[in-house]
Protein backbone atom coordinates (compact mmCIF):
# COMPACT_ATOMS: atom_id res chain seq x y z
CA UNK A 1 0.00 0.00 0.00
CA UNK A 2 1.04 3.52 -0.95
CA UNK A 3 -1.43 5.55 -0.32
CA UNK A 4 -2.78 6.29 3.13
CA UNK A 5 -5.32 4.12 4.12
CA UNK A 6 -9.52 5.24 4.28
CA UNK A 7 -11.16 3.48 7.20
CA UNK A 8 -15.01 3.47 8.43
CA UNK A 9 -14.70 4.72 11.79
CA UNK A 10 -17.38 5.26 14.78
CA UNK A 11 -16.34 9.13 15.85
CA UNK A 12 -17.25 10.40 19.22
CA UNK A 13 -17.45 14.26 18.56
CA UNK A 14 -18.58 15.62 21.94
CA UNK A 15 -19.25 13.84 25.47
CA UNK A 16 -23.11 13.86 25.05
CA UNK A 17 -23.15 12.89 21.88
CA UNK A 18 -24.13 9.59 19.85
CA UNK A 19 -21.38 7.82 18.07
CA UNK A 20 -21.48 8.77 14.15
CA UNK A 21 -19.91 6.50 11.18
CA UNK A 22 -17.88 8.56 9.47
CA UNK A 23 -14.86 7.61 6.48
CA UNK A 24 -11.37 8.55 8.25
CA UNK A 25 -7.27 8.24 6.66
CA UNK A 26 -4.98 6.38 8.43
CA UNK A 27 -1.56 7.26 8.21
CA UNK A 28 0.69 4.52 7.13
CA UNK A 29 2.06 2.33 9.56
CA UNK A 30 5.67 3.60 10.87
CA UNK A 31 8.43 2.32 12.61
CA UNK A 32 7.19 -0.87 15.06
CA UNK A 33 3.40 -0.83 14.01
CA UNK A 34 1.22 -2.93 11.83
CA UNK A 35 -2.06 -1.65 9.92
CA UNK A 36 -4.48 -4.71 11.25
CA UNK A 37 -8.15 -5.45 9.65
CA UNK A 38 -10.53 -5.62 12.85
CA UNK A 39 -13.01 -8.49 13.03
CA UNK A 40 -14.09 -8.14 16.36
CA UNK A 41 -13.88 -5.21 19.21
CA UNK A 42 -15.62 -5.43 22.61
CA UNK A 43 -16.87 -2.90 24.28
CA UNK A 44 -15.62 -1.47 27.67
CA UNK A 45 -16.80 0.37 30.26
CA UNK A 46 -13.46 2.27 30.04
CA UNK A 47 -14.26 3.49 25.99
CA UNK A 48 -17.15 5.68 28.25
CA UNK A 49 -14.35 7.72 30.25
CA UNK A 50 -14.14 10.20 27.19
CA UNK A 51 -18.32 10.92 28.17
CA UNK A 52 -16.98 11.87 31.79
CA UNK A 53 -15.55 15.33 30.20
CA UNK A 54 -12.49 14.69 31.75
CA UNK A 55 -8.96 15.08 30.48
CA UNK A 56 -8.29 11.63 29.04
CA UNK A 57 -9.61 11.03 25.52
CA UNK A 58 -11.03 14.23 24.67
CA UNK A 59 -12.88 14.26 21.43
CA UNK A 60 -13.23 13.73 18.62
CA UNK A 61 -11.99 10.56 19.02
CA UNK A 62 -12.06 6.64 17.94
CA UNK A 63 -12.51 4.56 21.34
CA UNK A 64 -12.11 1.09 21.26
CA UNK A 65 -9.09 -0.98 23.07
CA UNK A 66 -10.55 -5.00 22.70
CA UNK A 67 -9.88 -5.90 19.45
CA UNK A 68 -8.77 -8.70 16.83
CA UNK A 69 -7.91 -8.88 13.71
CA UNK A 70 -5.80 -9.19 10.87
CA UNK A 71 -2.35 -7.95 9.62
CA UNK A 72 -2.69 -5.98 6.71
CA UNK A 73 0.76 -4.07 6.20
CA UNK A 74 3.61 -3.85 8.31
CA UNK A 75 6.13 -0.69 8.75
CA UNK A 76 9.80 -1.39 9.63
CA UNK A 77 11.37 -3.03 12.68
CA UNK A 78 7.79 -5.08 12.93
CA UNK A 79 9.70 -7.74 14.45
CA UNK A 80 8.08 -11.05 13.57
CA UNK A 81 4.89 -9.87 12.81
CA UNK A 82 3.97 -9.99 8.95
CA UNK A 83 1.07 -9.66 6.61
CA UNK A 84 -1.77 -12.13 7.26
CA UNK A 85 -1.17 -12.97 10.58
CA UNK A 86 -3.86 -12.84 13.14
CA UNK A 87 -3.94 -11.16 16.31
CA UNK A 88 -5.25 -9.92 19.49
CA UNK A 89 -4.44 -6.14 20.29
CA UNK A 90 -3.90 -5.19 24.45
CA UNK A 91 -2.96 -2.11 25.75
CA UNK A 92 0.14 0.24 24.88
CA UNK A 93 3.88 0.51 26.59
CA UNK A 94 6.99 1.67 26.50
CA UNK A 95 8.70 -1.87 26.60
CA UNK A 96 11.74 -0.07 28.07
CA UNK A 97 11.04 1.50 31.63
CA UNK A 98 11.81 -1.33 34.47
CA UNK A 99 8.45 -2.57 34.96
CA UNK A 100 8.25 -3.49 31.19
CA UNK A 101 11.38 -4.78 31.52
CA UNK A 102 10.28 -6.86 34.71
CA UNK A 103 7.46 -8.30 32.81
CA UNK A 104 4.88 -6.19 34.24
CA UNK A 105 3.59 -3.74 31.46
CA UNK A 106 0.43 -2.30 32.89
CA UNK A 107 2.64 -0.52 35.01
CA UNK A 108 4.35 0.86 32.40
CA UNK A 109 6.02 4.40 33.25
CA UNK A 110 4.40 5.68 29.98
CA UNK A 111 0.94 4.09 30.56
CA UNK A 112 -1.34 6.64 31.16
CA UNK A 113 -0.28 8.95 27.97
CA UNK A 114 -0.05 5.66 26.04
CA UNK A 115 -3.25 4.31 26.57
CA UNK A 116 -5.93 6.96 27.96
CA UNK A 117 -4.95 10.14 25.95
CA UNK A 118 -5.80 8.67 22.53
CA UNK A 119 -3.14 11.07 21.15
CA UNK A 120 0.49 10.39 22.15
CA UNK A 121 2.29 12.82 21.58
CA UNK A 122 4.61 12.39 18.35
CA UNK A 123 2.03 9.72 16.65
CA UNK A 124 0.45 10.74 13.66
CA UNK A 125 -3.22 10.69 13.79
CA UNK A 126 -6.24 10.24 12.28
CA UNK A 127 -7.40 12.60 9.76
CA UNK A 128 -11.58 13.36 8.67
CA UNK A 129 -12.95 14.13 5.73
CA UNK A 130 -12.33 18.27 6.37
CA UNK A 131 -8.53 16.98 7.14
CA UNK A 132 -9.22 17.77 11.02
CA UNK A 133 -7.07 15.26 12.92
CA UNK A 134 -8.98 13.00 15.05
CA UNK A 135 -7.94 10.71 18.08
CA UNK A 136 -6.69 7.60 16.89
CA UNK A 137 -4.95 6.35 19.59
CA UNK A 138 -6.80 5.60 22.21
CA UNK A 139 -5.02 2.35 24.21
CA UNK A 140 -2.71 2.39 21.14
CA UNK A 141 -5.18 0.97 18.45
CA UNK A 142 -8.77 2.85 18.42
CA UNK A 143 -10.83 -0.56 17.49
CA UNK A 144 -14.10 0.55 16.97
CA UNK A 145 -12.92 0.56 13.15
CA UNK A 146 -12.54 -1.66 9.94
CA UNK A 147 -8.73 -0.75 10.35
CA UNK A 148 -6.34 0.62 12.70
CA UNK A 149 -3.08 1.13 13.24
CA UNK A 150 -1.37 -0.56 16.54
CA UNK A 151 2.22 -0.84 17.56
CA UNK A 152 3.42 -4.49 17.28
CA UNK A 153 4.41 -5.06 20.22
CA UNK A 154 0.61 -4.61 21.66
CA UNK A 155 -0.30 -7.68 19.35
CA UNK A 156 -0.20 -11.30 20.48
CA UNK A 157 -0.45 -13.98 17.63
CA UNK A 158 -3.10 -16.54 17.35
CA UNK A 159 -3.89 -19.61 15.36
CA UNK A 160 -5.96 -18.77 12.48
CA UNK A 161 -8.44 -21.29 12.83
CA UNK A 162 -9.78 -19.68 15.64
CA UNK A 163 -12.63 -17.34 15.44
CA UNK A 164 -11.14 -13.82 15.91
CA UNK A 165 -13.90 -11.72 16.46
CA UNK A 166 -15.00 -14.03 19.73
CA UNK A 167 -10.93 -13.48 20.95
CA UNK A 168 -11.26 -9.86 21.06
CA UNK A 169 -12.48 -9.25 24.43
CA UNK A 170 -9.29 -10.77 25.83
CA UNK A 171 -7.58 -7.69 25.21
CA UNK A 172 -8.74 -6.30 28.61
CA UNK A 173 -11.87 -6.96 30.02
CA UNK A 174 -11.37 -11.14 30.22
CA UNK A 175 -7.77 -10.48 30.58
CA UNK A 176 -8.44 -8.20 33.93
CA UNK A 177 -11.00 -10.47 35.55
CA UNK A 178 -8.77 -13.63 34.95
CA UNK A 179 -5.12 -12.41 35.47
CA UNK A 180 -6.07 -10.67 38.87
CA UNK A 181 -7.68 -13.97 40.05
CA UNK A 182 -4.89 -16.06 38.36
CA UNK A 183 -1.97 -13.53 38.81
CA UNK A 184 -1.97 -10.65 40.33
CA UNK A 185 -3.98 -11.94 44.06
CA UNK A 186 -2.44 -16.08 42.87
CA UNK A 187 -5.46 -17.52 44.25
CA UNK A 188 -4.78 -21.07 45.46
CA UNK A 189 -6.63 -24.16 45.36
CA UNK A 190 -8.96 -24.61 48.36
CA UNK A 191 -9.05 -20.72 49.14
CA UNK A 192 -11.97 -19.12 49.61
CA UNK A 193 -12.95 -15.99 47.43
CA UNK A 194 -15.60 -13.59 46.87
CA UNK A 195 -16.17 -11.61 43.67
CA UNK A 196 -18.48 -8.38 43.78
CA UNK A 197 -20.04 -7.13 40.52
CA UNK A 198 -21.02 -9.43 37.75
CA UNK A 199 -19.92 -8.22 34.48
CA UNK A 200 -17.42 -9.50 31.95
CA UNK A 201 -14.71 -8.64 34.49
CA UNK A 202 -16.25 -10.19 37.40
CA UNK A 203 -17.57 -13.01 35.70
CA UNK A 204 -14.34 -14.10 33.95
CA UNK A 205 -12.91 -13.68 37.80
CA UNK A 206 -15.71 -16.28 38.58
CA UNK A 207 -14.33 -18.71 35.86
CA UNK A 208 -10.63 -18.29 36.82
CA UNK A 209 -11.84 -18.95 40.20
CA UNK A 210 -13.17 -22.34 39.37
CA UNK A 211 -9.76 -22.77 37.12
CA UNK A 212 -7.81 -21.86 40.30
CA UNK A 213 -9.44 -24.89 42.29
CA UNK A 214 -11.11 -21.75 44.86
CA UNK A 215 -13.66 -22.81 46.83
CA UNK A 216 -16.77 -21.19 48.55
CA UNK A 217 -16.40 -18.83 45.31
CA UNK A 218 -19.00 -16.54 46.15
CA UNK A 219 -20.87 -13.69 43.32
CA UNK A 220 -22.26 -10.68 44.93
CA UNK A 221 -24.18 -8.54 42.47
CA UNK A 222 -28.30 -6.85 42.27
CA UNK A 223 -29.35 -8.17 39.54
CA UNK A 224 -30.52 -12.11 39.72
CA UNK A 225 -29.99 -12.68 36.32
CA UNK A 226 -25.98 -12.35 36.10
CA UNK A 227 -26.00 -14.19 40.05
CA UNK A 228 -27.82 -17.15 37.96
CA UNK A 229 -25.33 -16.87 34.80
CA UNK A 230 -22.31 -16.89 37.73
CA UNK A 231 -23.73 -19.50 39.57
CA UNK A 232 -23.81 -21.47 35.85
CA UNK A 233 -19.95 -20.50 35.74
CA UNK A 234 -18.62 -21.39 38.87
CA UNK A 235 -19.96 -19.44 41.90
CA UNK A 236 -21.13 -21.72 44.87
CA UNK A 237 -22.79 -18.55 46.42
CA UNK A 238 -24.92 -15.51 45.12
CA UNK A 239 -25.44 -12.74 47.66
CA UNK A 240 -27.91 -9.63 46.70
CA UNK A 241 -27.54 -7.37 48.94
CA UNK A 242 -30.36 -6.78 51.67
CA UNK A 243 -30.92 -3.27 52.86
CA UNK A 244 -31.56 -4.62 56.50
CA UNK A 245 -28.50 -6.45 56.59
CA UNK A 246 -24.51 -4.91 56.06
CA UNK A 247 -23.07 -7.21 52.78
CA UNK A 248 -20.29 -8.23 55.79
CA UNK A 249 -22.59 -9.84 57.95
CA UNK A 250 -24.31 -11.48 54.81
CA UNK A 251 -20.81 -12.87 53.40
CA UNK A 252 -20.20 -13.65 57.08
CA UNK A 253 -23.36 -15.96 56.82
CA UNK A 254 -22.05 -18.13 54.35
CA UNK A 255 -18.00 -18.27 55.47
CA UNK A 256 -17.99 -17.28 59.27
CA UNK A 257 -14.20 -17.02 59.21
CA UNK A 258 -13.76 -14.92 56.51
CA UNK A 259 -12.68 -14.92 52.90
CA UNK A 260 -9.33 -15.36 51.97
CA UNK A 261 -9.63 -13.08 48.82
CA UNK A 262 -11.92 -10.80 47.99
CA UNK A 263 -12.12 -8.97 44.14
CA UNK A 264 -13.95 -6.02 43.85
CA UNK A 265 -15.38 -4.29 40.19
CA UNK A 266 -17.56 -1.74 41.40
CA UNK A 267 -15.61 0.82 42.27
CA UNK A 268 -18.13 1.91 45.76
CA UNK A 269 -16.26 2.37 48.71
CA UNK A 270 -19.01 1.51 51.08
CA UNK A 271 -19.02 -1.82 49.20
CA UNK A 272 -14.77 -2.17 49.50
CA UNK A 273 -15.21 -1.43 52.99
CA UNK A 274 -18.17 -4.11 54.18
CA UNK A 275 -16.26 -6.30 51.56
CA UNK A 276 -12.95 -5.80 53.41
CA UNK A 277 -14.42 -6.04 57.00
CA UNK A 278 -15.58 -10.39 55.59
CA UNK A 279 -12.23 -11.19 55.14
CA UNK A 280 -9.83 -13.36 57.55
CA UNK A 281 -7.37 -11.06 59.13
CA UNK A 282 -4.12 -12.18 56.40
CA UNK A 283 -6.96 -11.66 53.28
CA UNK A 284 -6.31 -9.96 50.47
CA UNK A 285 -9.16 -7.78 48.19
CA UNK A 286 -7.92 -6.60 44.79
CA UNK A 287 -9.57 -3.76 43.28
CA UNK A 288 -9.71 -3.17 39.60
CA UNK A 289 -9.86 0.82 38.71
CA UNK A 290 -10.60 3.62 40.90
CA UNK A 291 -13.05 3.88 44.21
CA UNK A 292 -15.20 6.38 43.62
CA UNK A 293 -14.49 8.36 46.25
CA UNK A 294 -12.48 8.07 49.69
CA UNK A 295 -12.07 4.63 51.40
CA UNK A 296 -13.45 4.97 54.54
CA UNK A 297 -11.92 1.71 57.16
CA UNK A 298 -11.89 1.22 60.74
CA UNK A 299 -8.27 1.11 61.62
CA UNK A 300 -8.20 -2.69 63.05
CA UNK A 301 -9.70 -3.66 59.29
CA UNK A 302 -6.19 -3.56 57.99
CA UNK A 303 -4.15 -3.60 61.48
CA UNK A 304 -4.13 -7.62 61.79
CA UNK A 305 -3.03 -8.07 58.07
CA UNK A 306 -5.37 -7.64 55.71
CA UNK A 307 -4.03 -6.38 52.04
CA UNK A 308 -5.85 -3.83 49.66
CA UNK A 309 -3.87 -3.44 46.33
CA UNK A 310 -5.35 -1.97 43.11
CA UNK A 311 -4.76 -3.97 39.90
CA UNK A 312 -4.10 -3.24 35.95
CA UNK A 313 -4.76 -5.60 33.51
CA UNK A 314 -4.60 -8.43 36.28
CA UNK A 315 -1.19 -7.76 36.59
CA UNK A 316 -0.74 -9.64 33.52
CA UNK A 317 1.49 -9.53 30.77
CA UNK A 318 -0.70 -9.98 27.75
CA UNK A 319 1.60 -12.37 25.58
CA UNK A 320 1.44 -15.04 28.37
CA UNK A 321 -1.82 -14.73 29.74
CA UNK A 322 -3.78 -14.44 26.53
CA UNK A 323 -2.70 -17.85 25.01
CA UNK A 324 -3.15 -19.57 28.22
CA UNK A 325 -6.88 -18.00 28.37
CA UNK A 326 -7.18 -18.92 24.61
CA UNK A 327 -5.99 -22.68 25.90
CA UNK A 328 -7.94 -23.13 28.66
CA UNK A 329 -11.21 -21.59 26.60
CA UNK A 330 -10.16 -24.51 23.84
CA UNK A 331 -10.28 -27.07 26.73
CA UNK A 332 -13.43 -26.24 27.57
CA UNK A 333 -12.80 -24.68 31.18
CA UNK A 334 -12.93 -20.82 30.76
CA UNK A 335 -16.07 -20.23 28.57
CA UNK A 336 -15.93 -16.49 28.16
CA UNK A 337 -17.40 -16.65 24.75
CA UNK A 338 -20.92 -17.11 27.18
CA UNK A 339 -20.56 -13.55 27.70
CA UNK A 340 -20.76 -11.86 24.16
CA UNK A 341 -23.13 -10.45 22.45
CA UNK A 342 -22.34 -9.37 18.50
CA UNK A 343 -23.45 -6.47 17.00
CA UNK A 344 -22.56 -4.59 13.57
CA UNK A 345 -20.35 -1.94 13.94
CA UNK A 346 -22.96 0.48 12.63
CA UNK A 347 -25.42 -0.20 15.83
CA UNK A 348 -22.43 0.98 18.28
CA UNK A 349 -24.84 3.05 19.89
CA UNK A 350 -27.52 0.43 20.66
CA UNK A 351 -24.43 -1.69 21.88
CA UNK A 352 -23.53 0.84 24.35
CA UNK A 353 -26.75 1.50 25.71
CA UNK A 354 -26.91 -2.20 26.33
CA UNK A 355 -23.69 -2.52 27.84
CA UNK A 356 -24.97 0.73 30.22
CA UNK A 357 -28.39 -0.82 30.93
CA UNK A 358 -26.93 -4.25 31.46
CA UNK A 359 -28.63 -5.50 28.54
CA UNK A 360 -25.58 -7.56 27.41
CA UNK A 361 -22.67 -8.65 29.39
CA UNK A 362 -19.78 -7.58 26.68
CA UNK A 363 -20.91 -6.62 23.44
CA UNK A 364 -18.36 -7.07 20.31
CA UNK A 365 -18.95 -4.66 17.50
CA UNK A 366 -18.34 -6.53 13.99
CA UNK A 367 -17.13 -4.21 11.10
CA UNK A 368 -18.77 -4.42 7.93
CA UNK A 369 -16.15 -3.50 5.31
Amino acid sequence: MNQPTTVRAAVLRAPAAPFTLETLTLPRPGPGEALVRIAGAGVCHTDLLPRTGGRWGRPPIVLGHESAGVVEEVGQDAGDIVPGDHVVASFAACGQCRNCLAGRPPYCDQFWPLNFSGAPAGRPLAQDAGGQPVSSRWFGQSSFATRSIIAVASLVRVDPALPLATLAPLGCGVLTGAASILKGLDVQAGSTVVVVGTGSVGLSAIMAARLAGARHITAVDLHKDRLDLAAELGAEHQVQPREEASLTSQLRELVPGGFDYCFDTTGLPEVIGDTVEALTSTGVCGLVGAPRGPLQLPAAALAAGRTIRGLLFGDADPHVWIPRLVRHWQDGDFPFDRLITTYPLDAINEAERDSKTGGAIKPVLIPND
